[in-house]
């Protein structure tokens, strides 16, 4: 860990002495870089020096026990030390948390996208039924949720929705919802009263802003169309529905449930930078070493990840082993526990990757072995 620390810190104040030239500070975006890096790296780095800190003082206070002393000194400094111990222990413990590469995700809004798997009528009421668990989750922390697009049957299902959820930190609370999510229960239409297994499918995909992917309009074909349903203004008979098509990857879009085709077209392009923005990532995630997947799993949509199972009244998630015996309030939005262990088990797992691109661009660090684990002492 203090071998990644020191080179963080020679990385630090390599930005440190960068920023103050003028030959960078006229190059605004560079600049602009750099201090967003350097503020990003402060925490590490003030928290570094208090935990040297406090080891150099521990050293001191220990040699003291080596002299000779009275009794009424030893014994101040022995509790001194025992205090010490424990700020250096949660110092310690701050400096594994810190060091945890942030996602560059974790501010952004979400798309959320829902469809109802294998199971009929009943995967879709269970669709519905997890779009309104997201949505109860979304009204307690404040978030504003927008349908974009909802295919409903006439049971009250949802074959599929897409929805933006806007606010603080919503990717970072539900980054890990993305997979297969299935649900055991015996539907109203079962006679015999057999429980039946049935799914629906879950994505998560960070907002992707123009400044993220760039899509060149060579690229994509814009198709209008009239748009179809039960009836109502502008139904069928105006060409407002819009299907976008990206050529390169054959991803595509519809949209049809604003009157505007301009608003459609707009909401479109959101989604297909959304999934862009997933297929890039999910690329550079599979071409680096298994060691870098976290135990919650990759956010595979086909990886199955929840398990709701209404007579025992149960949600497991079984990639952290989890398993909670309130499916009733857990549907209505009651999601907090579930989420927190799963950062927790996250960030346990990501102490362990050896991987942090916070050391890249340290001149001739590559080479630099560290002789101890214990940090030098300034």
């Amino acid at each position: 860990m203090f071998e990644k620390i020191d080179l963080i810190v020679e990385r630090y104040n390599e930005i440190t002495d960068l920023i103050s030239r003028p030959e960078i500070i006229s190059r605004q975006q560079e600049y602009l870089r750099l201090v967003k890096e350097h503020a990003e790296l402060s925490d590490i780095v003030k928290t570094y020096q208090e935990y040297k800190k406090i080891v150099k003082e521990t050293q001191e206070s220990a040699a003291l026990l080596k002299d000779e002393v009275d009794k009424e000194l030893r014994e101040l400094v022995v509790r001194e030390l025992a205090e010490l111990e424990l700020k250096r222990s949660k110092l310690e413990q701050d400096l594994k948390m810190l060091l945890i590469p942030k996602d560059p995700n974790d501010e952004k809004n979400i798309i959320l996208e829902i469809r109802a798997g294998t199971g009929g009528e009943e995967a879709a009421l269970f669709a519905a039924d997890l779009f309104k668990m997201y949505s109860a989750y979304a009204q307690k922390q404040g978030w504003n949720v927008d349908v974009m697009s909802s295919n409903v049957t006439g049971k009250g299902g949802i074959k599929e929705v897409i929805a933006m959820i806007e606010g603080r930190g919503v990717y970072s609370k539900l980054k890990f919802e993305s997979g297969i999510h299935r649900v055991q229960r015996v539907p109203e239409t079962e006679a015999l009263g057999r429980v039946h297994t049935s799914a629906a499918t879950v994505a998560i995909l960070p907002e992707a802003e123009e400044i993220d992917v760039v899509i060149d309009m060579k690229d994509v074909r814009v198709d209008v169309f009239r748009s179809g349903g039960h009836g109502g203004q502008s139904v069928n008979t105006t060409d407002s529905a819009v299907r976008v098509t990206h050529i390169p990857t054959g991803i595509v879009v519809s949209m049809q449930d604003e009157k505007s085709q301009h608003k459609n077209k707009d909401k479109a392009f959101k989604i297909l930078r959304a999934r862009l923005k997933e297929r890039q990532e999910k690329e550079q995630f599979d071409a680096r070493a298994l060691e870098r997947k976290t135990q919650v799993g990759s956010g595979d949509r086909s990886e199955k990840i929840r398990t709701y199972n209404f007579p025992q009244n149960r949600v497991t998630d079984h990639r952290i082993g989890l398993t909670l015996h309130r499916l009733d309030s857990i549907l209505k939005g009651d999601l907090q526990e579930i989420i927190d262990k799963l950062i927790i088990a996250y960030q346990t797992e990501a102490l362990n990757s050896k991987e942090d691109s916070r050391v890249q661009g340290v001149k001739g660090l590559s080479e630099k072995k560290s002789q101890t684990l214990e940090p030098s002492i300034p």
